[in-house]
């Protein structure tokens, strides 16, 4: 039973009672009669007062807890000129001022750091309870190659390869860093925050790529200059005093002149190898930006295996080709992406020796090119360490060509990767630029 019924009744009760006395004076004294008919007026009145003084506060009450309900912070009440109800009506707005600043407050910090989050070039990864994926930003759907819509729901063991292995047994408060294919470098970061006295786990992911990589090339770029300028200057005399030791063959001994001849020779060609192999290391100290212009990657294609056909009939490697029906135009420096792409064709020869076939595959949606070779395969242990400025598995190699075929790429802004299994080797250049 409410308050307001209760009062209804305690009201009724008493002015029945009043009747009744008013009834019974009726047959005793008609001027007493009169007083209680006065009596119960004013008692009606002051009841009907009472009841509009008691229940106007409540009713006033009600209706801002149903605002607060409705989450309505806009609406206000005006004073009545009733002391009380206008220090209760004050109250309440005063309450209402205040929850509307802090909602709007909220929002406004709710909405910058959504902002943030979207923007921020370091991906993140939120997770549920289970380690299930429950969203990411852009910057993460980047990394990994996969879309949020792709991922939702999916537990961070279902994540690509490298990803799933990585973060599967991070806990919380740790970091790690690792490279995937053997180029990109990732530093992820796990933590928590608290929602509603929950916890709730996110992983924060950086790209250190670039930064690895300028730090890569300025010491690279310092120990190559200091090697040049030492070798070029004694390689330089060396040959002035070949040169000058030539004008002394006549005047020695018939049957020495031509040990003598042949021992310049070797030694002006030791010394001329020498410089070449130098300035290959030069030559990827010396790398330009790209010019881009709009390139027809299909006629570049045609154009190097023309270069190679004679090498490749002589291995009898055959080459398939599996190119999209229309020209594939991608901006990029065609000289640049020469040089690249005569790299990746030249070890997919080697890695096959004889007897073997080429792929070259393109598309057009996305712009991507694959080259994949019949080959025996990279081993697992050799395959992160392949772009390492420097590494090499030939007996004869500089370990420069796949350096500067990453440095190239990644210039170009051209995400790459290289997979090798028992039976394909095969090596995947995105012609869109990242981000």
């Amino acid at each position: 039973m409410t308050l307001r019924t209760k009062f209804v009744l305690f009201a009724v009760g008493i002015h029945g009672l009043l009747v009744a006395l008013a009834w019974y004076l009726l047959q005793q004294n008609k001027y007493l009669f009169l007083g209680m008919e006065l009596l119960i007026l004013g008692s009606v009145y002051v009841t009907v007062q009472l009841y509009r003084s008691f229940f106007k506060p409540l009713k006033l009450i009600r209706a801002g807890i149903e605002s607060i309900r409705d989450k309505d912070f806009s609406t206000k009440f005006m004073a009545v000129g009733q002391q009380d109800l206008d220090e209760l009506v004050n109250v309440y707005n005063r309450m209402i001022d205040q929850l509307r600043r802090e909602r709007v407050g909220q929002a406004e910090k709710h909405f910058l750091l959504d902002k943030l989050i979207q923007a921020s070039p370091a991906g993140i990864l939120l997770l549920g309870f289970d380690n299930q994926v429950e969203s990411m930003n852009p910057a993460a759907e980047r990394f990994l190659g996969l879309s949020t819509a792709e991922l939702a729901g999916k537990h961070i063991s279902q994540l690509p390869d490298v990803w799933a292995r990585q973060l599967e047994g991070l806990a919380t408060g740790q970091s790690t860093t690792f490279r995937i294919h053997g180029t990109w470098t990732y530093r992820c970061h796990r933590a928590h925050f608290l929602d509603r006295g929950f916890q709730h786990y996110f992983i924060l992911i950086e790209e250190l790529t670039e930064a690895i990589l300028k730090n890569e090339r300025q010491a690279y770029e310092k120990v190559i200059r200091v090697m040049s300028h030492e070798v070029n200057n004694t390689t330089g005399a060396i040959n002035s005093i070949l040169g000058s030791l030539q004008y002394y063959t006549p005047q020695l001994h018939p049957e020495d002149r031509q040990d003598f001849a042949h021992v310049l020779q070797v030694a002006t060609e030791r010394n001329t190898s020498l410089s070449r192999f130098m300035a290959n290391f030069a030559e990827v100290v010396r790398l330009p930006q790209p010019q881009k212009e709009p390139t027809d990657l299909h006629e570049l294609l045609h154009r190097l295996h023309r270069l190679l056909q004679p090498e490749l009939e002589r291995r009898h490697i055959g080459l398939c080709w599996q190119l999209a029906t229309q020209p594939l135009v991608v901006p990029l420096d065609g000289q640049q992406m020469e040089q690249v792409l005569l790299n990746i064709l030249k070890n997919a020869t080697e890695a096959i020796g004889a007897e073997g076939t080429i792929t070259v595959a393109t598309s057009l949606h996305p712009p991507q090119l694959t080259i994949s070779d019949s080959g025996s395969g990279i081993p697992a242990d050799v395959l992160p360490h392949l772009f390492t400025p420097f590494y090499t598995t030939k007996s004869n190699g500089q370990g420069i060509g796949l350096t500067m075929v990453r440095d190239i790429l990644v210039n170009h802004g051209f995400d790459f990767s290289l997979t090798s299994g028992a039976e394909q080797t095969s090596f995947t250049i995105k012609l869109q630029p990242k981000g």
